[in-house]
């Protein structure tokens, strides 16, 4: 058996940021969990991975998993002032998450092996699992799209009440509707973005928001076919009780250098984590020469969730160019094609390496924007391919479609 797959995972406090609150040791129902004038450290011979004292950690200190061949001791834990490198065996965020949230998320981007932003803050994962879910109260379902219209979008808030809760832009939550499929199981989970920035939906709230499209299509044999999830959060009344997943995601995370232009392509529901970026970047009162450039793509106007509310984000803040597909008496244009018309910005964003371009959406917009960003490259001198990859190694390229 060779070193990687002989390896260990082993639970460990980062010493850098604990601030010795005792929490984790009291929480742990082991006693897995000790400390000396220096450092809280975790027994790899007690540990079980329950994961009791990940959530009430008020830093994120304690949610640090090594793969490692050999376990680090008790001693060598109480002599740290930083954790040391991760040895290149290491588990990564992904590794922490139970398999069902891993696969979504790898079907969502995990085939371009890309990395968090520099600058991004630590995610924190996995706090809550299917098994210990964490309860939070639906306190606003509100459609964002126009009613008349076959685009049913929803923006619904869910708070956690006194359960700590954190979350990043960019990150998403895991929900499992309620009863069994067809062939008598339990549902299977579901993830969403988050669509509201890490103080909460509204600042210093402990809650946060999602954009849920409800989907319900007629089939070819005259019936209608309801999505499970869509149709029973979309339903969802206030007062009602959610079990959340998660959170989930350590990649898709927005920088938090004021400098850094973001580049945001979407469609649809694919909004969600840029609405989550822009109330962040609102919230820090446009601070910085960084600024937000929106592609948004949508059949009509009244197809195209928080229509209204973009109108009011100030232009210093968030540069918006809202693409329609099925405009009575126009042709038909998409995101790519504004895309390139826009290519001289777009080209000399790209160019800067403070830069970060997010592509959020259906599987299909995905090739439209590779090959929008293929032709402006070329136009302008720059060599795509190459440039791609420096962008993906930097953090700085990010794809999530569904």
């Amino acid at each position: 058996m060779d070193g990687a797959s002989a390896a260990l995972k082993q639970h460990l406090i980062d010493p850098e940021i604990c601030i010795r609150c005792n929490t984790c040791e009291a929480t742990c129902p082991i006693d897995a969990i000790t400390h000396d004038e220096n450092n809280y450290v975790v027994d790899p011979g007690k540990c079980n991975a329950c994961m009791d004292c990940v959530a009430p950690c008020p830093t994120g200190a304690i949610d640090n998993w090594f793969r490692v061949p050999a376990a680090f001791s008790l001693e060598e834990q109480f002599s740290w002032q930083e954790l040391p490198p991760r040895p290149p065996e290491a588990a990564t965020e992904i590794d922490a998450l139970d398999a069902e949230a891993a696969a979504l998320i790898d079907a969502a981007h995990g085939h371009l092996k890309v990395r968090a932003p520099a600058s991004a803050s630590k995610p924190r994962v996995n706090l809550f699992s299917r098994a210990a879910p964490a309860m939070a109260k639906v306190t606003g379902n509100i459609r964002v799209t126009k009613s008349g219209t076959s685009s049913d979008v929803h923006h619904i808030i869910l708070d956690f009440g006194a359960v700590s809760f954190q979350v990043l832009e960019g990150q998403s939550i895991g929900v499992v509707p309620p009863g069994v499929d067809l062939n008598g199981r339990p549902h299977a989970m579901r993830l969403y973005s988050i669509c509201s920035a890490r103080d909460g939906e509204r600042p210093n709230t402990n809650n946060l928001a999602l954009t849920v499209k409800r989907v319900a299509e007629p089939c070819e044999d005259g019936t209608v076919f309801r999505g499970v999830a869509s149709n029973w959060l979309c339903d969802l009344a206030i007062g009602d009780t959610v079990p959340v997943i998660g959170p989930f995601g350590a990649t898709f995370l927005m920088p938090d250098d004021p400098d850094a232009d973001i580049i945001m392509i979407c469609t649809g529901t694919g909004a969600a984590p840029f609405r989550g970026f822009t109330e962040r970047r609102r919230r820090l009162g446009g601070s910085g020469r960084g600024r937000l450039h929106l592609f948004f793509g949508a059949r009509t106007p009244q197809e195209l969730p928080y229509f209204g509310p973009l109108q009011k984000v100030p232009t210093e803040i968030l540069r918006q160019q809202l693409v329609y597909s099925r405009i009575p008496g126009a042709a038909k244009e998409y995101v790519q094609d504004r895309m390139r018309a826009c290519g001289a910005e777009l080209a000399a964003l790209l160019g800067r390496g403070t830069t970060h371009l997010y592509v959020c959406g259906l599987k299909g917009l995905e090739a439209g924007v590779e090959a929008a960003l293929g032709d402006i490259a070329g136009e302008h001198g720059l060599d795509w391919p190459a440039l791609r990859e420096t962008l993906r190694s930097e953090g700085r390229y990010h794809v999530e479609t569904y």
